[in-house]
């Protein structure tokens, strides 16, 4: 079965007759949340409303009733016209956001930052190591649209480097010092900065319901608002792309499959169903919901990265910052892509700071991922990634 928008994505989008999505509605700030059910399930659309501008709350706004469809239409099982695959992660979309310019956004994951929004929306989600014994995501939208996305948190220069991969606009509250003076002034052809505390406010609000740090959030809406407003394009820069596939035929699926990547602060697990094709993502054993739509995170792959994680004493250009974490994400190592249920043991590969991390299997050949959300959980090597 190809894979659209409304099967993999609980992506908002306004459709129009003849299954058009109509882009002027969410550059209005309308969006119509498409609910993923089965392969075989119909699915149902609600109206939501994102913020366009800068807003207390990205729901406290109110639109003219003009713009908003009498009825809204059930998604087909079929594509409307036109559509394409997505650069991101594959899955069919209309032109206008299989092609949109991704937007990397920087994501707190202190206990006191769970759950996260957003996540559910995003083409590609990084998870690794960060600082204090904690982790840190990276959410990085292009189809998907999500009314909150947050907490966001700071840079650091690996997270750099993955969104080097992709040039898209970089989300982020601040940074270590060395992101901040060193890497990002470097890679300003390869990002298109939204630093909070450097000039570049428009997208954030901060929410009363969470304490600060932990309390800075954005939505896809308003993100590409201030994209425009800085002159920053809105499409896709033609890089590189990775191999994708369709699902196999349910009766080719396995019954089960069950992943554990461990960090510092929680579990993160993942259980395969075969009906959806997809992994139903947990934390600490809870399956994650995502806050900005109430649904079932849920991943089309699972990649773990075995990459070395340093760490540097920065106290020279940030006094009382001596132990600062570094993943090698540049180079190769281990890899494994758990994908319809079955595990592929083999190695990533990445050039350079700007070049695509590439996935190879034992033969040398590059691994194509099923279209869909993509997981992404860098940890050290050694760490006891278990499933069965």
């Amino acid at each position: 079965m190809v894979r659209g928008i409304w099967s993999r994505h609980r992506t908002t989008a306004a459709i129009g007759a003849g299954g058009i999505l109509v882009v002027a509605l969410i550059a209005a700030g309308l969006t119509i949340s498409v609910l993923r059910g089965g392969p075989a399930a119909s699915t149902a659309a609600t109206a939501t409303l994102a913020t366009a501008g800068v807003s207390p709350s990205p729901t406290d706004s109110t639109i003219p009733s003009a713009l908003v469809p009498a009825t809204v239409p059930s998604s087909s099982t079929t594509p409307g016209p036109g559509w394409v695959y997505s650069d991101l992660d594959g899955v069919l979309a209309p032109p206008d956001l299989a092609h949109r310019l991704p937007m990397a956004i920087m994501i707190d994951d202190n206990a006191a930052a769970r759950p996260q929004s957003g996540i559910s929306s995003a083409s590609i989600v990084y998870q690794a190591y960060a600082d204090g014994g904690e982790d840190r995501y990276m959410f990085i939208f292009q189809e998907g649209t999500a009314t909150d996305i947050g907490p966001v948190r700071s840079a650091r220069p690996y997270y750099v480097y993955w969104a080097d991969e992709y040039k898209p606009l970089y989300g982020h509250f601040g940074g270590d010092a060395n992101s901040l003076q060193n890497v990002i002034p470097a890679n300003s052809k390869n990002i298109y900065n939204m630093d909070d505390l450097s000039g570049g406010s428009c997208p954030y609000h901060r929410i009363g319901t969470r304490p600060a740090p932990h309390n800075a959030y954005t939505n896809t809406a308003v993100l590409i608002t201030c994209a425009a407003k800085k002159g920053y394009p809105a499409t896709y820069q033609n890089l590189p792309t990775r191999t994708f596939k369709d699902d196999e035929p349910i009766a080719d699926r396995p019954a089960s499959q069950t992943i554990s990547v461990p960090y510092r602060t929680c579990t993160i697990g993942y259980r395969y169903d075969p009906a959806t094709d997809s992994y139903l993502r947990s934390v600490d054993g809870k399956l994650q919901t995502d806050p900005a739509n109430n649904e079932q995170v849920t991943a089309a792959s699972v990649i773990v990265l075995y990459q070395t994680v340093t760490y540097f004493d920065n106290s020279a250009i940030e006094p009382g910052h001596n132990s600062r974490p570094i993943v090698a994400n540049v180079g190769s190592g281990k890899a494994v892509v758990f994908e319809e249920g079955a595990a592929i043991v083999g190695t990533w590969k990445k050039t350079s700071n700007t070049a695509l991390t590439r996935l190879y299997d034992s033969s040398g050949n590059e691994i194509p991922l099923v279209r869909g959300e993509i997981f992404i959980q860098s940890v050290p090597p050694g760490t006891a990634v278990t499933y069965k």
